[in-house]
């Protein structure tokens, strides 16, 4: 599935200008989500990183700038099906529908699709199997949605996502609640989705060593504004991610792979190293 329509295939954020009640949150961001790549979100909490996700999915007001498309074209003239056809959000939280199945829910993400009588999709077997194939909820396709922990209901949302079958990915902390093997496997299924299926993935992470991992390009948000932005190389760097996180990191990169690693010193961090 995916890769239905590559003229949608990746998008931007230019000169985005975000508040709250009139409390200016984000201030001149412009972002480029590429097609075929992860570009991870990375910051101190509170630096803006989630609300400019949101208004990139059409969901926060933007108070100034734009959203464009591949073809540079603004997104914000699509209606809300095309639109939806294009981009899809899996955000931090979702309300949680009592006694609807798994199956039932990530067929939520056709919605887009279908006509006013719900049969008129003909590819939504298809895609509704597949996001449940890709990510691992095919034996609970019976199940309440309502029934499941947290990590797996956080899986079948991301299932629901899929189903959608857009270009563009976004991606608001999707490793929360996961253990460390489901975690690997979302980070896994976003580099398949950019690598495999050409699609612009845009993800907010919390973990550095992650976005270090499963990213192309990191955008480094600090107090409403872009710090950084480049290569995890380029911005994952001490100096850089010290003063913005005011707190020292430590940075090293593997000499076999040369990926990046990032370790915060605290008090006790070395504390059995010494004892």
């Amino acid at each position: 599935m995916l890769g239905s329509d590559s003229c949608s295939a990746g998008f931007s954020g230019v000169d985005l200008c975000l508040g709250y009640d009139g409390r200016p949150v984000v201030s001149g961001a412009s972002i480029v989500l590429h097609q075929g790549k992860v570009t991870a979100l990375v910051g101190p909490n509170g630096s803006g990183k989630s609300t400019v996700l949101r208004a990139l999915a059409r969901l926060h007001r933007i108070d100034r700038g734009d959203v464009r498309l591949a073809d540079g074209s603004s997104a914000l003239a699509l209606s809300t099906r095309e639109f939806a056809r294009t981009v899809t959000l899996l955000t931090q939280s979702r309300p949680t529908p009592q006694g609807v199945s798994v199956r039932d829910v990530v067929g939520y993400g056709r919605h887009p699709y279908r006509g006013r009588w719900r049969g008129q999709d003909p590819d939504g077997a298809e895609a509704i199997a597949w996001a449940m194939a890709v990510t691992g909820v095919e034996a609970m396709a019976g199940r309440a949605i309502d029934e499941l922990s947290g990590g797996e209901a956080q899986r079948v949302w991301l299932a629901t996502c899929l189903a959608q079958d857009t270009q563009v990915l976004l991606l608001d902390e999707p490793t929360t609640y996961l253990d460390l093997r489901y975690q690997v496997e979302i980070l896994d299924l976003m580099r398949d989705l950019a690598d495999t299926h050409r699609v612009a993935v845009g993800v907010v992470l919390h973990d550095l060593n992650q976005a270090a991992a499963v990213a192309d390009h990191v955008v480094l948000l600090h107090q409403g504004q872009i710090r950084a932005s480049g290569s995890p190389a380029e911005v994952l760097t001490e100096d850089v991610l010290s003063d913005t996180y005011g707190i020292r990191i430590e940075v090293s990169t593997d000499p076999r792979t040369g990926q990046v690693h990032t370790r915060p010193v605290g008090r006790h961090t070395d504390r059995l190293l010494t004892v």
